[in-house]
């Protein structure tokens, strides 16, 4: 990649022990030797450098395979003289140039009209420029020879910019721009501003913040509605979500065929069977309970004594009787 910016005509050496032969149309768009490329050269005035001039530029680096392009600026002096005052002076002109990564070497202070002493010092075989007639110094195309030689390779302008447009739009809108550097710290001596126009673009700087505090307030209200109409929407929206979801509930639990009617149907079948419970059945046998006789011992002391035959057919015989309870 480039790494340096081109340089300048007068620190470029050419051996000028080779006879300059220029080639042909067909021989330049067939591809030269690498050790002879095709010399192109572009020339302007390349102020206010912009994506317009680059694309030129481009445009003459690519009419042939194997192109060096040379571009010459005018000097301060004569596009003065022709063209108008310039807003980057010389030196700003020839860097900028000079920073283009499709320009091979710059020339400065180029001729205004191209003589043949230059075409040959320069070893020239082209001069690419837009087809648009140039007129200028008192002539209708100061290209109008170069283009009977057969020497002239045409570019297409950019449409759409131009060092014009962009002086126009300045001069448009001037005041914006003067009051963006008085904002920036620029001093109305260095801007050519008087000292009321000064105080009014001041005026104008406070009136334009407070016309867009007010609209930022308006903006941060409609924001602040909006989020509030999402989020009562959102709302609203669970809010029906969870009453359906209570209702449903509601009718589960205490509707006519609900949870709580059959459970009271079940307390109440439970509460009956405890109050009443169920009675045996009528064909099960009875058991004729009678009170248990006392408890009388052979060996008691209120017992009368008996006599001995009465005592053994005593023993032999049960002296006492034994409640059913008491045999369970």
């Amino acid at each position: 990649g480039l790494r340096e910016p081109a340089p300048f005509s007068d620190e470029v050496e050419i051996d000028y022990s080779k006879p300059y032969v220029r080639v042909t149309y067909e021989e330049a768009m067939r591809g030269t030797p690498s050790d002879r490329p095709v010399r192109v050269y572009a020339d302007g005035i390349f102020d206010l450098f912009h994506s317009g001039h680059a694309r030129a530029l481009m445009q003459a680096k690519n009419l042939f395979p194997n192109t060096y392009l040379i571009v010459g600026v005018c000097s301060d002096e004569l596009t003065h003289n022709f063209k108008g005052f310039t807003v980057m002076n010389e030196n700003e002109r020839y860097d900028a140039v000079q920073h283009c990564r499709y320009v091979d070497e710059v020339v400065r202070n180029a001729p205004w009209t191209l003589t043949p002493e230059f075409l040959a010092e320069h070893r020239i075989d082209f001069v690419a420029h837009d087809d648009i007639p140039y007129s200028s110094a008192g002539s209708d195309d100061v290209y109008k020879h170069i283009k009977e030689a057969g020497m002239f390779a045409p570019t297409q302008r950019t449409e759409g910019i131009s060092t014009s447009d962009i002086i126009t739009r300045i001069v448009r809108d001037y005041d914006v721009y003067a009051r963006r550097n008085l904002q920036r710290g620029y001093t109305a001596k260095e801007l050519n501003v008087s000292f009321i126009n000064e105080k009014k673009y001041h005026l104008q700087e406070r009136v334009d913040k407070v016309k867009k505090r007010v609209k930022d307030v308006e903006e941060k209200s409609k924001e602040f509605v909006q989020k509030v109409e999402e989020k009562s929407i959102d709302l609203i929206q669970k809010w029906e979500e969870k009453s359906r979801e209570f209702i449903g509930n509601f009718l589960e639990m205490f509707g006519p065929e609900g949870a709580l009617k059959h459970m009271l149907k079940e307390g109440k079948g439970r509460m009956l069977q405890a109050i009443s419970p169920k009675q045996s059945p009528s064909s099960s046998p009875t058991h004729d309970r009678s009170p248990s006789p006392s408890f009388r011992w052979p060996f008691s002391t209120k017992t009368p004594p008996s006599s001995p035959a009465n005592r053994s057919r005593n023993e032999s015989a049960v002296t006492y009787d034994i409640s059913e309870d008491e045999e369970d």
